[in-house]
C-alpha cells in the first residue's frame, strides 16, 4: 500500500473513532487503533496530523479535530423566492466543521432553552456555536452572564452604556446592575429539522 493511501486508511480510523465517540483518542488509543507498535508511532502521526491540518493541540497538549467530519457536497444553489429551474451540478464539497469555526480551541456549543431570542430565529431546542475568541461587537448575538444570571441577547453598546437587548417583544432589555461577563459571540445556530 502506498503512503498516501496508508495515511487517508488512518485518518480515516480516526475519524470514525471521533464520529462514535464525539472525542479524539488519546495517544495510546491512537497507538492501539492504527496497530502500532509504540506510542513513539503515535507522536509522529499525530505531528503528520498537524502539519495536514487535520488536527491542532490546545494549551493542554489535547487534541483537537479541525477536518475529522467528512465533508458535505455542495449541489448547487436554490431559489427561495421564487421557483426557477434547477440542475444538480457539484459545485464544491465543504467541511461543516472548517466552514463553521474559526477557532476550535475557543468554540463550544449551548443548546438553547427559552424563546427571548426566536424573532432572531434561535428558537428553544437549537444549538448555538459560540466563539469565546472574537471581541463582541454591537449588534452581536452574545452569551453573557449579568448579575450572576446567564443569557444570550444582541449587545448594544452606547458609549459605557451596555444593554442586552432580547429578540422578542414579550421582554425587556437589560442593563447589568452590578457586573457583565461576555462569554462568547454566537456565530451559527444550527437546526435538526424533522
Amino acid at each position: 500500500m502506498n503512503k498516501d493511501l496508508l495515511f487517508k486508511e488512518r485518518v480515516d480510523r480516526l475519524k470514525l473513532f471521533y464520529n462514535q465517540t464525539g472525542r479524539m483518542p488519546s495517544y495510546s488509543e491512537i497507538t492501539e487503533i492504527l496497530g502500532f507498535s509504540s506510542k513513539n508511532a503515535s507522536f509522529k502521526f499525530v505531528e503528520k496530523l498537524i502539519r495536514a491540518n487535520i488536527v491542532e493541540k490546545d494549551s493542554k497538549g489535547k487534541l483537537i479535530p479541525k477536518a475529522l467530519i467528512n465533508p458535505v457536497k455542495v449541489l448547487g444553489v436554490v431559489e427561495a423566492g421564487f421557483p426557477s429551474p434547477a440542475e444538480e451540478e457539484l459545485l464544491d464539497t465543504i467541511s461543516l466543521d472548517r466552514w463553521l469555526i474559526n477557532n476550535p480551541v475557543s468554540t463550544f456549543m449551548l443548546k438553547v432553552t427559552g424563546d427571548s431570542m426566536i424573532e432572531a430565529g434561535i428558537m428553544p431546542g437549537d444549538y448555538v456555536l459560540v466563539d469565546r475568541a472574537i471581541t463582541a461587537k454591537n449588534g452581536d448575538v452574545v452569551i453573557a452572564q449579568v448579575d450572576g444570571q446567564w443569557t444570550m441577547k444582541y449587545l448594544n453598546k452606547k458609549g459605557k452604556e451596555i444593554t442586552l437587548i432580547p429578540a422578542n417583544s414579550k421582554y425587556t432589555p437589560i442593563k447589568p446592575k452590578n457586573e457583565l461577563k461576555i462569554a462568547g459571540v454566537v456565530k451559527a445556530v444550527i437546526r435538526k429539522l424533522k
